[in-house]
């Protein structure tokens, strides 16, 4: 009889082992999920990370992948480029000339100007300050638009302006790009008198000359909304807002054309760049309808030179400007 308890004892001494062995295992196979559980989301979050900076630096490399970008880019110096300029305006044709001025610059994105430092809140912008000076009978036109485009990223321009200076008075626009597009318009005219517009973030004509300087891949082609140049709807007296628009990307064995057409504005804009970097624009033409007359405003490139033209603002600094024909 004893041996008969003896050995149910030990039967439950190892059926009781054994489940606490079990449990022991579970309790340990539970820290070790735990631990691996841990180990996983430490690591999704570094590869979520990852996979922006990935992204970034893919985005980085589809907009400016040119072996070349930065030896030219970031050289320090600006690109510049006078053109022979026929413009339209009051229904005639009038010579000019226009100059368009490419520079890369640090740039604070929160307050959207050049930054004066250093800093690591700086972004790297490409900068087209573009340049048009014309006489119409009597009276001279200066305009001016700047738009700057973040360089490592696809992001919008960051900032555009425009103004215009003639003997009638002055005309300025600012597009600052926040929530949405933020605008100021400030005019001399009853029609386009002083007011502040938001509109929804569509894109800019004015960015495409930059996008077209890094990549002309990535030019947006299609039926797009656009916001035309702040130079045709200030000039024009059009509402600032996104129009209907047809663009195209053509090219043949040396060059690239891009063409705008705004239906509704009857207008086209074609710009023509060379088709290997650094993708100089080489001329453009604006055609517009005005009373059922066709005008065609037109720019052919005179000379591209690379200069510190900032530090050249002596009496004697002009050789490069007689080299640019103006």
């Amino acid at each position: 009889m004893v041996s008969f308890f003896l050995n149910i004892f030990s039967s439950l001494s190892v059926t009781l082992s054994y489940n606490i062995y079990k449990f022991e295992l579970k309790i340990k196979l539970m820290k070790i999920i735990y631990y691996i559980s841990i180990c996983f989301l430490f690591l999704c979050g570094n590869n979520t990370n990852s996979s922006k900076k990935i992204k970034l630096s893919n985005t980085f490399k589809s907009r400016v992948n040119h072996p070349k970008f930065n030896t030219y880019w970031h050289a320090g110096k600006a690109e510049i480029t006078s053109y022979q300029l026929t413009q339209s305006r009051y229904g005639e044709i009038h010579k000019g000339t226009a100059v368009n001025i490419f520079v890369t610059e640090d740039f604070l994105p929160i307050k959207q100007v050049k930054a004066d430092n250093k800093n690591k809140s700086n972004i790297a912008v490409l900068k087209l300050n573009s340049t048009k000076k014309f006489v119409t009978g009597m009276y001279p036109y200066s305009l001016m638009t700047s738009t700057f485009s973040p360089i490592i990223n696809s992001k919008k321009a960051i900032k555009i302006s425009f103004s215009a200076q003639e003997w009638c008075g002055n005309t300025f626009i600012q597009l600052n790009n926040r929530e949405k597009f933020d605008v100021d318009f400030y005019s001399y005219f009853e029609s386009n008198a002083d007011k502040k517009i938001i509109l929804k973030k569509d894109i800019l004509e004015n960015e495409l000359w930059n996008i077209l300087r890094m990549n002309p891949k990535k030019l947006p082609v299609g039926n797009l909304n656009i916001i035309p140049s702040f130079e045709f709807l200030a000039l024009n007296h059009q509402k600032i807002r996104a129009y209907k628009a047809e663009t195209t990307l053509e090219e043949d064995t040396h060059y690239l054309k891009y063409s705008l057409y705004y239906p509704s504005l009857e207008r086209k804009l074609i710009i023509k760049a060379t088709k290997e970097f650094p993708f100089t624009i080489e001329s453009w033409e604006e055609t517009i309808s005005k009373g059922g007359k066709k005008l065609t405003t037109k720019a052919i490139k005179i000379k591209t030179i690379q200069s510190k033209y900032w530090n050249k603002n002596g009496a004697t600094d002009t050789e490069e400007r007689k080299e640019l024909g103006l």
